[in-house]
């Protein structure tokens, strides 16, 4: 007969060997993804690559591969740090500058530099791997509590194998992005408000999207405080459900701030951003309709981004993803919605879409509400799965050749 440890009861014990189970069936899946995309790395990296972006012979190819495109603007933050003044031409406008990457994985690979003497071309790619499984356990910790075990597995082996995740172990902010997100969402959905502000604010030195995070913070608000005839609100927890939506809010301003502290230029973040439009400003919605059009026709791209718009939508309010909850719906529309009133919407949306995650429960029908009657029975759910991974690894292949393959001396940035 098993004896439980002292003080701990017998249920609580087995809880902990799930999770310590499940946790290991995560790494175990995601080192098995990380794998593929490091075999279609290295392929492109020793076959497909002009050798002329390779100039230090004492860092493997696959390294100095790995911290192409972004990763040099990383890199030249983490050696160099950020410009006291911006670059500007003799026609007066700012020149691209590290003012439109954010600090906290370049000063992290900084960091690692630091502890073990590696060149960022080693410590960028570790960095952002190490992160990509810490945000991987997050992700699968979230998606199990709403959807439980197998579906968790579902949405983070379609997250692994997505087309762009090679950028999840390169030195992009993909993995940070991901981890500080899903953090701030976990903790949103489970009414740590506090803890969720604090998160919210350090997405606003990783990643811009603390405007529809701070959405999905009002909703998350107000459906609390419906709930308080059931449920009263104590005035610790209006403080603490104030204080997140305040960290959702300053997460919008504070690299926005620290670039006008710095360069002196109150537009600083925002004419950075722009020399990425050739000077052109930002004018909400316009460059996702363009793009639209521009592929398709005038007609025919208006009818296909809104066909696209509403299969979106369809997608997340539909009873097949009732099981997410309003937090993770809310995410799903809100940063859909924002993408495509900020974006210029070309070879970067494979990356910026990685963050809709929990659409991959929808995709592989892990998303009903439990207790429905409409679970995906579980040989359905990893045949499905199966498939539709085997079609991201094969698009992913794609994606490596055409998008994040560089050939100097013109490119599109994946």
């Amino acid at each position: 007969m098993t004896l439980a440890a002292p003080g701990r009861a017998p249920g609580r014990v087995a809880r902990h060997r799930g999770t310590l189970r499940f946790a290991g069936a995560v790494l175990l899946l995601w080192t098995v993804l990380r794998g593929i995309s490091t075999v279609i790395l290295v392929r492109l990296a020793h076959d497909h690559q002009d050798p002329s972006v390779y100039d230090d012979p004492g860092v493997g190819l696959y390294f100095q591969f790995a911290t192409l495109w972004d990763g040099q603007w990383y890199e030249r933050i983490a050696t160099e740090g950020y410009p006291d003044d911006l670059p500007v031409g003799a026609d007066g406008e700012v020149r691209q500058n590290p003012w439109a990457f954010y600090p906290t994985f370049p000063l992290l690979a900084r960091g690692l530099m630091a502890l073990t003497g590696w060149p960022f071309a080693v410590a960028g790619p570790v960095v952002a791997t190490l992160l990509g499984y810490a945000a991987a356990l997050v992700v699968a910790g979230l998606l199990r509590e709403r959807v439980g075990a197998a579906g968790a597995l579902a949405g983070v082996a379609l997250l692994g194998a997505y087309p762009s995740s090679p950028t999840f172990q390169v030195a992009y902010t993909e993995s940070l992005a991901l981890l500080v997100l899903a953090a701030a969402l976990w903790l949103l959905v489970r009414e740590r408000w506090w803890a969720a502000g604090v998160v919210a604010l350090l997405t606003g030195l990783a990643r811009p999207v603390a405007l529809p995070l701070g959405l999905v913070a009002l909703v998350v608000v107000v459906a609390r405080w419906r709930r308080r005839g059931s449920r009263p609100v104590s005035p610790r927890e209006y403080a603490g459900m104030a204080a997140a939506l305040v960290g959702c809010g300053l997460a919008g301003l504070v690299w926005p701030g620290i670039a006008w502290l710095r360069t002196g230029r109150a537009d600083a973040y925002t004419s950075t951003m722009s020399a990425w439009r050739g000077g052109e400003d930002v004018q909400p919605f316009l460059p996702s309709i363009e793009r639209a059009q521009w592929l398709w026709g005038d007609l025919l791209g208006l009818v296909v981004l809104a066909a696209g718009l509403g299969l979106l939508v369809l997608a997340v309010l539909g009873p097949w993803a009732a099981g997410l909850g309003l937090a993770l719906r809310t995410w799903c529309l809100g940063y859909a919605f924002y993408l495509f009133a900020a974006l210029d919407p070309w070879t970067s949306l494979y990356r910026y879409l990685m963050l809709l995650f929990p659409l991959f429960v929808v995709l592989a029908g892990a998303g009903w509400a439990p207790g429905t009657g409409r679970d995906t029975p579980r040989w359905l759910l990893v045949v499905r799965t199966v498939v539709l991974a085997g079609l991201m690894i094969g698009w992913q292949v794609w994606w490596g050749w055409y998008l994040f393959r560089f050939e100097p001396p013109s490119d599109y940035p994946p």
